[in-house]
């Protein structure tokens, strides 16, 4: 095999298995939709919240879409009311009986004690607002609406429906909690050797790469306004560069095709597009300012090892990669300028296996990255700070993780239910759940927060 093919299998995350020390395992709770993980979590510490019934009509999905979100955000106590509607919001009272039982129903007319003794702390209200949607938050101890957001949607079924929806129930998250929602926000992955995108919540599913041409390493830029993937053409790969707005998309300034060009990685200022390039003399990183189209610069000299897979920092100033330069693969970090090259992430030699796939979390506090235990792929979190590593997963084959704009969710490929498919866990609460019910899924890639003009599907 060539060192340009072997590193495209490396790329797939088929290193060679070597034995490696025992870790304490993370996740060995029973397969299913919404399962919690050993993490530590106390119950209880999450507001509780309910999603008001709506009658039967048009809100029913956006009712049914705020609710997923708000459950998957992973924020809330999401609270099930019985069935039937004696829960439901009344219909507004008449003037004259406005100001009777004020005190148990609230300015809002909703029985705020009674929801309060069901455990909430907040109820979320979806009603017609004329030709617009309007999504209630109501502070159930204070027994009071807290804010109202109101939209005009799309029609159902068109390119920006669920998109708006979704960035009311991050309005809702903003609101009630201070911090910002991943409603909003999407996944692209690798199936069938072509780009597709998936919202958060698993639906809205789309082909984003050419459907004749093979595609892998799919990667967002940090405003989310464009997709970078490798592209085969005639045997080489080459990093093109997809606008979601206009649809068009280009070839990297730099990616001439005459070796093999993947994993690329933008700055977070946008500017730099940092890649893998694959000849028979090895593999090694490159820089381009992709904004100029100018200033090709090669990042490292692998004369005896290759290195590949950057991940920057969310300040930029550094990059995370994986390196041969051991013997097996590890997570090595540098400048980035290409400087002060370094071991990242700690390994034994000659126990631990191969690592791979890095990630930056957003925050910056985090890269996660898997790693051979035993012959099999197991997801790792590297502390970048204390500099210590920890095994997240144990269950089946789990591989290449992906941080959510929170850094405190991650999509990851896992076999756990018998066949491979994007799953997301929660860091804090431990509750994992698969993203799609479909198998063959590889290479996730999970977007910013998304801007309007992104939103809709090239």
């Amino acid at each position: 095999m060539t060192r340009t093919g072997a590193l495209v299998f490396l790329l797939l995350g088929a290193a060679a298995a070597a034995a490696a020390a025992p870790l304490r395992a993370q996740d060995t709770a029973t397969v299913d939709r919404g399962v919690r993980i050993g993490i530590t979590y106390r119950p209880g510490v999450r507001p509780g919240l309910v999603i008001l019934p709506v009658p039967a009509g048009p809100l029913d999905s956006v009712r049914a879409i705020v609710g997923r979100d708000l459950d998957f955000s992973d924020q809330f106590e999401v609270i099930t009311l019985p069935g039937g509607d004696s829960l439901a919001p009344p219909p507004p009272p008449p003037p004259a009986a406005a100001g009777k039982n004020r005190a148990a129903t609230g300015a809002a007319g909703l029985n705020y004690t009674l929801y309060q003794a069901l455990g909430a702390d907040f109820a979320v209200q979806v009603r017609a607002a004329g030709d617009s949607v309007a999504v209630v938050l109501h502070d159930v101890a204070a027994g009071a609406v807290r804010r109202t957001f109101g939209a005009v949607l799309p029609p159902p079924g068109a390119p920006g429906y669920r998109m708006a929806v979704h960035r009311l129930s991050d309005l809702v998250v903003q609101s009630a909690l201070a911090v910002p929602g991943i409603a909003a926000t999407r996944v692209l992955f690798v199936k069938d050797k072509h780009v597709w995108s998936v919202d958060q919540d698993g639906a809205n599913l789309h082909l984003m790469s050419s459907a004749t041409q093979e595609a892998l390493s799919p990667a967002w830029s940090p405003d989310g306004r464009r997709v970078a993937y490798m592209e085969f053409n005639e045997g080489h790969g080459r990093i093109y560069v997809l606008d979601l707005a206009t649809g068009k998309r280009s070839v990297v300034y730099g990616s001439t095709g005459r070796g093999s060009d993947f994993t690329p990685a933008f700055s977070p200022d946008g500017k730099t597009l940092a890649f893998s390039r694959a000849t028979e003399e090895g593999t090694d990183l490159w820089t381009v300012d992709y904004r100029d189209a100018c200033c090709l610069q090669r990042l490292t000299v692998g004369k005896f090892s290759d290195n590949l897979s950057p991940t920057y920092s969310p300040d930029g100033r550094r990059i995370a990669f994986v390196s041969t330069r051991p013997g097996l693969p590890q997570i090595y970090v540098m400048g980035a300028d290409g400087t002060d090259q370094q071991l990242f992430a700690p390994f034994d030699y000659g126990v631990s296996g191969s690592s791979n796939a890095p990630d930056w979390s957003p925050d910056g506090l985090s890269v996660a990255f898997h790693r051979d235990v035993g012959g099999t792929l197991q997801v790792f979190v590297l502390d970048v700070r204390k500099g210590t590593v920890k095994q997240l997963t144990s269950l089946g084959r789990n591989e290449d993780p992906t941080w959510a704009p929170d850094s405190r969710h991650l999509a990851f490929v896992s076999d756990r239910a018998g066949y491979r498919q994007l799953w997301i866990i929660d860091l804090e609460t431990g509750r994992i759940r698969p993203l799609l019910q479909q198998s063959g899924e590889r290479l996730p890639a999970w977007s910013p927060r998304l801007p309007e003009a992104a939103s809709a599907t090239p």
